[in-house]
């Protein structure tokens, strides 16, 4: 009687082990689902930075605001009768040193 018992657990474990470590088995679609979550993360950020820059290139087409900033922002264009003004930070290594003796 033992042996059927013992010949049965055996049959049994030998059936489960693909549902769960098996290629196909629940750990892996576990993993998968991770997986997927990720890249929808991912795959959402993008689409936002995608729409952001879709937004600019249509604006830039469009307008001239747009390119008006842009120069301003990253070449300090300036228009006639404006000034610029840049204030530096107070450079902290040209005050005097205390030494400890």
């Amino acid at each position: 009687m033992r042996i059927v018992i013992y010949s049965m657990l055996a049959l049994l474990f030998a059936i489960q082990y693909p549902l769960w470590l098996g290629k196909g088995g629940w750990l892996k679609v576990y993993e998968m689902e991770k997986q997927v979550e990720l890249q929808e993360a991912k795959n959402s950020l993008l689409a936002l930075r995608n729409a952001k820059l879709a937004s600019d290139v249509k604006d830039l087409k469009d307008g001239t605001r747009a390119i008006e900033e842009r120069a301003r922002v990253e070449h300090g264009l300036i228009k006639d009768g404006e000034f610029f003004v840049q204030i530096l930070p107070a450079d902290k290594s040209s005050g005097t040193q205390v030494t400890k003796q």
